[in-house]
């Protein structure tokens, strides 16, 4: 063995690199477990609200392409809401075609179930009738989109697309989208306002 000018050895061997004990990874683990479990119900809610929320975007879109499509093919277009088997879909008026071959569907995620909101009301028309051959439950509606691009007369004023209640949840009260018509009847929007918050 050496000895340098500065006094440093040289030629030994460094020391060995100091490894995690046994207990230190144990205290790290458990730490992570409590964390988790303390974020654990704000990331279920977080998660919840996304899917409520990518929920109204999707009804949304496909009013928007219900409403497109009427107008640009001069058919009257039926968006049809099944409550009782959350689904929901779009497809031409059933008196103008046997079969509408760009005929939509969806089902509603598990966790969101849809309402129909007819409060606001007033027309004395017929509401549209969506097609019997779709196999619907009796709670359903259906807003009809004219070709002059106006929602038919009978169209529900709105609906909501609400979080279902979860057994544990500590009584809070689960979070609730409601799209309305917009104000020139030609579509419809989420409502933000606080009229939203005192129809609920």
């Amino acid at each position: 063995m050496m000895i340098s000018p500065t006094g440093h050895k040289t030629g030994a061997n460094p020391p060995p690199a100091r490894a995690f004990t046994l207990i230190e990874l144990i205290l790290v683990m458990a730490l992570m477990v409590v964390v988790l479990a303390l974020l654990a119900p704000s990331l279920g809610n977080f998660f919840r609200a996304r899917t409520l929320d990518s929920e109204a975007r999707r009804f949304l879109a496909l009013a928007r392409y219900g409403h497109s499509r009427a107008v640009s093919e001069g058919v009257p277009m039926l968006l049809w809401v099944d409550v009782e088997r959350g689904a929901y879909g779009l497809t031409e008026e059933y008196s103008y075609s046997a079969r509408d071959e760009k005929a939509v569907s969806y089902q509603l995620e598990p966790e969101v179930a849809l309402e129909l909101d007819r409060r606001g009301d007033v027309s004395t028309q017929r509401p549209p009738v969506p097609p019997s051959g779709l196999g619907l439950g009796a709670n359903t509606a259906a807003i009809r989109f004219d070709p002059d691009g106006y929602l038919g007369d009978g169209s529900p004023t709105g609906l909501w697309l609400r979080q279902r209640a979860r057994d544990g949840s500590g009584g809070r009260v689960p979070q609730a989208i409601w799209i309305t018509q917009n104000p020139n009847r030609v579509s419809y929007e989420i409502q933000t306002n606080e009229l939203a918050s005192i129809r609920r």
